[in-house]
């Protein structure tokens, strides 16, 4: 079984990454218009910004869990944890409940949490912008009966911490819908392959990480899938009308 650090470098991954909050727009686009990559990329950002300056808070409760198959161990644990968001960045974290494996538990998802809130901080050295990565249109698509784009990113550096592969941007509010990715750089020789499915959606006026999926096949035999289900989230935000289910 591959080493707890290097487990904590792979599924953090998607977490820094896919921390992006977009404030929707009201309505639906029927039609994506012929944007560049360029201009795709500039509006996300645009509106990342308009997201920063309104969202002050929000709380959710999330459910994590993660199995471990291979070499006759059949090991899973799961983690309840509640979750507050402060602008501009902080994050706090309460485990509310736990079960399964210690080893999962303890060297894993606990480690998980703590590098999420110490990420946080950085943010603009993974955050999905033209300073980190290189875009190219590649095609549209329809995201729940959504138009969007499809972009494919490629980091334009090797950090563990941003990756590669394509997502999908909502055509009228500019927000990530959907990443299919990669860790940019391998953290670690005994993980052969790791594959990353996830998933936002629109809580009120904005949007927000709703589920993940992370695979990584480990060299010397098995596989580890860490699933996260984002929760129901409580927003606070500085604009009026802005609060969720609104």
């Amino acid at each position: 079984m591959a080493s707890s650090k290097s487990w904590v470098s792979t599924l953090t991954v998607f977490l820094v990454c896919g921390s992006v909050v977009v404030r929707a727009e009201d309505g639906n686009a029927h039609s994506t218009a012929a944007f560049t990559s360029a201009q795709v990329v500039a509006e996300m950002q645009r509106r990342n910004e308009e997201r920063r300056s309104e969202l002050k808070h929000y709380t959710a409760v999330r459910h994590y869990q993660i199995n471990y198959r291979g070499f006759g161990a059949n090991l899973g644990a799961r983690m309840e944890v509640e979750v507050n968001f402060d602008a501009p960045a902080a994050k706090s974290f309460r485990i509310v409940s736990q079960n399964g494996s210690k080893l999962l538990l303890e060297k894993v998802l606990k480690r998980l949490v703590e590098t999420e809130r110490e990420a946080a901080v950085h943010q603009s050295t993974t955050e999905l912008s033209a300073a980190n990565y290189s875009f190219a249109l590649a095609g549209t698509d329809s995201v729940n009966g959504r138009p969007a784009y499809i972009l494919a990113v490629q980091p334009l550096t090797e950090n563990k911490l941003l990756y590669r592969g394509r997502i999908w941007v909502d055509a009228k509010d500019f927000a990530l819908v959907k990443i299919e990715a990669e860790p940019a750089k391998n953290p670690s020789f005994w993980i052969a392959r790791t594959s990353i499915l996830h998933t936002y959606a629109k809580t009120g006026n904005f949007w927000l990480p709703e589920q993940n999926r992370t695979e990584s096949k480990i060299r010397v035999g098995g596989t580890a899938v860490l699933t996260i289900d984002y929760g129901t989230y409580q927003i606070q935000s500085d604009a009026p009308g802005r609060m969720a289910g609104n």
